[in-house]
């Protein structure tokens, strides 16, 4: 399509695109998948719901296979089952073949059983083949996002043999930027930088020039380890190799982009309090955003019961001093954001691999020093506060006192929370912002009042 008539395109919107559709005005919607393959894969993710299943099975055949495999690769896996759900599984099995395998896969993971093995018994039987591989790794492994078309050649090649055979391959793979050096039976030896072939000597020996050291992934590495190795070297690629040491395929940077983003999101979510959504927001059901809720804010409405019971434990001194009622919701309000900024700080760290267990005391330590910083200048804030509001000075020096000694145990409960949990193998992300804020306010209180009744003397 000419620069001209990507010009004259409009931006796709729900009605142009119905219209279109009406009109059966394939190059319209061809341009729109040429040029702004985003902007018409939301379109046709928005008109899913009321487009007939032979609207959908027209759009696909009017865009052809490979434009309709380009908008399906934007949408969200789930979304793009929904739309191959809709074509018979020849169909489907044409559109799939167009994708890159590791994004095909993923889309498969999310058909019915049923349908998954029609479409794969639709498809080419060399990529069918590559798919189930795929498919038999975890979809958070290395091999669950690894893509099968790499470069490969054989040691005794030659140089100028080695770059006529990549020349034969170079539209099938997914980068030619390093290219594997395999034996036989597909047991990694090394690997070449495109580099290495063009500054090479025709005649010399693949094996001569190769790199014998490199890094390999295992198809079964957890994807934020892997992605932890792509952040720490600044890798374009890595070779993923079984329990044999045969290369089975290779991540590439962009994969690990999606897998730092899709991580990032979760953790967000987890430390909201909520367990993380599999699809879109708009697109998810409201019984399913309801139970990814609803388990977080039972467990934590028990763990906030203990806050009424410590109330209930010192209603004498907030009978004998009501003044000290009007501070609770500051103090514990304080608390909860202290160790909710901790928890975040650490979580990231964690993330980044910056921080492990052996480093609990430095890290306590620290967030102590930052923590009495904190908790000086919010005391005298506090302090100021109660003066203004006129309580006796005893109260206001009880007021300040508390909220120093609370933001500091705040700190020291969030900066060993999130270590503590890794350590017995859990998530940290778990330690929501929430879950800090329940502990820190049951405690925060009875540090409060055991001061109160102390500095008072009371009870």
């Amino acid at each position: 399509m000419s620069d001209d008539t990507v010009a004259l395109l409009t931006t796709p919107n729900s009605a142009a695109v119905r219209a279109a559709l009406a009109a059966r005005d394939g190059a319209l919607l061809r341009g729109w998948a040429e040029a702004m393959p985003v902007e018409l894969a939301e379109v046709v993710v928005d008109l899913l719901q009321e487009l007939e299943d032979d609207e959908t099975v027209v759009l696909a055949e009017l865009l052809g296979d490979e434009l309709t495999a380009g908008v399906v690769t934007e949408l969200w896996p789930s979304e793009a089952a929904d739309i191959l759900e809709r074509l018979n599984p020849a169909d489907a099995a044409d559109v799939l073949e167009e994708m890159a395998p590791d994004d095909a896969a993923d889309v498969v993971e999310e058909l019915p059983a049923s349908d998954a093995a029609d479409v794969l018994g639709a498809m080419v039987a060399e990529e069918a083949t590559e798919l189930r591989g795929l498919l038999a790794y975890p979809s958070n492994s290395a091999g669950g996002i690894m893509t099968p078309q790499f470069a490969a050649i054989r040691p005794d090649l030659t140089i100028d043999e080695a770059i006529v055979e990549i020349r034969r391959v170079v539209d099938e793979v997914e980068t030619v930027n390093y290219v594997y050096v395999t034996e036989a039976d597909g047991r990694l030896l090394g690997v070449l930088a495109l580099r290495d072939l063009l500054l090479g000597r025709y005649g010399q020996s693949v094996r001569a020039v190769m790199n014998a050291n490199l890094v390999r992934l295992h198809a079964m590495d957890d994807q934020e380890e892997v992605a932890r190795i792509f952040r720490d070297q600044r890798y374009l690629a890595l070779p993923v190799v079984d329990d044999q040491d045969r290369l089975v395929g290779i991540v590439t940077a962009d994969d690990v982009r999606d897998v730092i983003e899709e991580e990032a999101g979760e953790d967000i979510e987890m430390l909201g309090g909520s367990q993380p959504l599999t699809e879109p927001y708009l697109n998810s059901p409201v019984l399913t955003i309801f139970r990814r809720r609803i388990v977080w804010l039972a467990l934590l409405l028990v763990a906030q019961a203990y806050t009424a019971s410590v109330l209930s434990h010192f209603s004498g001194e907030l009978q004998a001093v009501v003044a000290l009622g009007f501070f609770i919701p500051m103090l514990i309000g304080t608390g909860g954001n202290v160790g909710s900024q901790t928890v975040t700080t650490l979580v990231r760290s964690m993330g980044l691999d910056d921080v492990h267990w052996n480093d609990l005391l430095r890290v306590l330590w620290k967030e102590f020093r930052v923590a009495l910083l904190l908790g000086a200048v919010l005391a005298v804030a506090m302090f100021a506060r109660a003066e203004m509001l006129g309580v006796t000075p005893n109260v206001a020096l009880v007021v300040g006192l508390s909220a120093c000694f609370i933001v500091i145990w705040a700190g020291l409960v969030a900066a060993f929370l999130p270590l503590a949990l890794r350590r017995i193998g859990i998530d940290p992300a778990v330690v929501s912002a929430p879950l800090i804020t329940t502990l820190v306010d049951g405690t925060g209180l009875i540090l409060y009042f055991e001061l109160a009744r102390r500095i008072l003397s009371l009870g």
